[in-house]
């Protein structure tokens, strides 16, 4: 990177950490810290939600994804906002009926305690991975913006796959964002988290933006050229109606799988759910959600969009270019993004555009940060302390316990290094094995069930149906949730069922 992008993405960091200490002072208890007073706007929270959902694995992966193959990805938008009608309609107003700092409170109310830490815990496992592979991918491409080329311009493979030295700037790279992160996020709380992902929205979509425009001006023939090309390849396919359960994306799996995928994300995970109770009503909330869908669904297009231009710029005109994210004959599509932005923008704006691929994986990595550490005060230390120590201590604990989590996510993304591939569905894979599981828990909370083992034993059946599918089938992980949820309810639902039987016939027979 020339200095001037250096000096522009360093401006940016120290913004970002400026602003979460701007926001320190008002922190006097761990409500203040976690849920932000409750007075965050609707559209503050939609902004967060979508910021919070888009992460560098969206900004590149889905590019790579149209690069690669077609529009088949967007089906998966229908059945997000599907999704989101559902949390909406049936999660949301239960969250406003309590004083609740987590989504696992109320799970602790019906079924105890237990089974709340146990879902809890599933959520802290499954952030701490998948977020780590999202901190893993951003620090793919800020390391090769970073890396030094012979004088001559030539450009290592090493430099996008993680080869001839490139590891240890990798690491850097890593940990400069996390670091950074952690900093506002520490400082501010869920405040500076929301607020910052306000501006973090702004400041990606616009570096996606204009990268997609100074890559539209490299195609001599312009949109007319766009549409052929990609035409011809059958690169503009947007629905896929083949009913096979082993095929990723088609319509059935984008719809259904991509319905409950988001009901189990945005209704069950902590990180969507903290957001909702910083709102300052339910319908608040609910305004936010649903409209988040439709900005989702722009994000996708855009980004499809300039995948289909990245394939008919490198096809045509820089083929030879792609030699350096190619592996036995294969193009790393995940590469692809970044390879064009680091070699066709300009000084200054490619800082921009870097800083704008940093604020994705901070506005994500700020939100796990903070929920994770929500949950683990909410679930696991205020209660197991029986909420007899001070707000400063809590308080106090809820930084320490941000600093652990951020450590861990650390490691997962240096972790990721060595066997990464296409990151979107390695994402998406890990969130869809353990939603489904939580996602039927909390179906059973809304069911008749009572505090029994069987929500326990659903998800232990269930977690054991979706082994057996990725051992010995080749189901799509894109059915996971679906499976996890239906496989956790239904036997939660008939143990339960059979426990309120032989409990009526017991009190039928002592009176």
């Amino acid at each position: 990177m020339h200095p001037l992008d250096l000096v522009v993405l360093c401006v940016y960091l120290a913004i970002m950490v400026a602003f979460g200490a701007r926001f320190s002072s008002q922190q006097r208890n761990v409500q203040d810290y976690f849920l932000s007073r409750k007075k965050v706007p609707w559209w503050a929270l939609l902004a967060s939600i979508v910021a919070t959902e888009t992460s560098t694995v969206t900004l590149i992966s889905v590019p790579g994804y149209a690069f690669g193959g077609d529009l088949t990805f967007l089906q998966l938008a229908f059945g997000y906002i599907l999704g989101r009608i559902v949390v909406a309609s049936l999660l949301i107003p239960r969250l406003f009926s309590g004083k609740l700092m987590t989504a696992y409170q109320p799970l602790a109310t019906r079924f105890g305690s237990g089974l709340a830490r146990l879902s809890a815990s599933i959520f802290l496992l499954t952030r701490s991975v998948s977020d780590g592979f999202r901190l893993f991918a951003t620090g793919l491409v800020l390391a090769a913006f970073l890396s030094t080329f012979p004088a001559n311009g030539t450009m290592s493979p090493g430099v996008f796959l993680g080869s001839n030295g490139v590891t240890g700037l990798l690491a850097l790279s890593i940990g400069l964002v996390g670091v950074t992160t952690l900093a506002y996020t520490l400082l501010g709380g869920m405040a500076a988290v929301i607020w910052s992902d306000v501006i973090q929205l702004v400041v990606y979509m616009a570096g996606a933006g204009i990268a997609g425009l100074i890559l539209f001006t490299e195609i001599p023939g312009g949109w007319a050229e766009v549409l052929a090309l990609t035409q011809s390849a059958g690169k503009l396919a947007i629905f896929n109606f083949a009913f096979d359960l082993t095929e990723s994306y088609t319509f059935w799996s984008g719809l259904v799988g991509g319905m409950f995928l988001t009901a189990g994300t945005h209704g069950t995970d902590q990180m969507f759910v903290q957001r909702y109770l910083c709102g300052r009503s339910s319908h608040d909330a609910r305004r936010a959600l649903r409209w988040s869908g439709a900005v989702i669904f722009f994000q996708f297009t855009l980004f499809l969009t300039i995948g289909l231009m990245l394939w008919v710029y490198y096809t045509t005109y820089a083929h030879e270019s792609l030699s350096v994210i190619t592996v036995d004959g294969v193009v790393q599509t995940d590469r692809i993004f970044p390879l064009f932005m680091m070699t066709h923008l300009p000084l200054g704006i490619r800082g921009l555009v870097v800083a704008s691929i940093v604020a994705a994986a901070m506005s994500t990595l700020s939100s796990s940060l903070n929920s994770s550490a929500a949950s683990t005060l909410g679930d696991f230390y205020i209660p197991l302390t029986s909420a007899t120590r001070s707000d400063q201590h809590y308080l106090s604990a809820s930084r320490w316990v941000t600093v652990v989590w951020a450590i861990v996510q650390i490691a997962v993304a240096l972790i990721a290094v060595a066997f990464s591939k296409r990151v979107v569905d390695e994402v998406l894979g890990i969130q869809s094995f353990t939603g489904g599981l939580l996602l039927g828990v909390f179906l059973l909370a809304l069911s008749p069930v009572r505090r029994n083992a069987a929500p326990v034993i659903g998800m232990v059946v269930g977690a054991a149906a979706l082994v057996a599918l990725k051992l010995f089938t080749s189901v799509s992980w894109q059915w996971y949730v679906l499976v996890g949820a239906v496989t956790t309810f239904g036997i939660g639902w008939v143990l339960g069922h059979l426990a309120s039987k032989t409990q009526s016939k017991t009190d039928s027979t002592t009176s």
